[in-house]
């Protein structure tokens, strides 16, 4: 079996963006240019025995248009972009339950495997996250820990935690309260 996917790359302000679009304009991964490496290796994990042909997009693509508009404020504009995965099916379940996550709303591993109905398999969960091709889109920045501290995110903490200051889930850290010591 062949695709066929077709690269942009755009900037943001949290670094250079890279996605992957089909013939049909479906978003079929995306992640940092920093990470390309490990991008290209969750790509042959998630299509084994397909071989991908990769071409630079010759015009820019509704997903890189929506993903702009997310940047640019407008949380909702990547809502419903088109997506399609390969993967396990107990993954795809995973990652269609992080498209529900609302943009300003966090929950955490375990509240994501409830929603499934999977409240035992919270460390399946995790690793289905983790695998998450189409970061961003398919929202798994808004899943954090269950003392709400902010966990692993493939495209590293500072990303994590910039787009959740941006969709507002967190306060920034202008806005978040000084420590303030002791008799100050």
């Amino acid at each position: 079996m062949k695709l066929i996917f077709f690269l942009e790359r755009m900037e943001t302000p949290i670094g250079r963006m890279l996605l992957f679009t089909d013939e049909q304009a479906r978003l079929r991964v995306i992640d940092w240019q920093d990470r390309e490496h490990n991008m290209h290796r969750l790509m042959r994990r998630q299509y084994p025995g397909t071989t991908i042909e990769l071409h630079e997009a010759s015009q820019g693509s509704d997903a890189a248009r929506a993903i702009r508009a997310y940047f640019e404020g407008d949380l909702t504009a990547i809502d419903q972009l088109e997506v399609a995965t390969g993967g396990t099916a107990f993954q795809r379940e995973v990652w269609a339950a992080l498209r529900s996550i609302s943009p300003g709303v966090t929950i955490s591993y375990l509240e994501l495997a409830t929603r499934i109905g999977r409240p035992a398999a919270v460390r399946a969960v995790g690793l289905a996250n983790g695998a998450n091709p189409i970061s961003l889109v398919v929202p798994c920045h808004r899943v954090i820990g269950s003392n709400a501290q902010l966990t692993g995110y493939g495209g590293g903490l500072h990303r994590k935690r910039w787009l959740l200051e941006h969709e507002k889930a967190i306060p920034t850290a202008a806005e978040a309260p000084q420590a303030r010591l002791p008799g100050l």
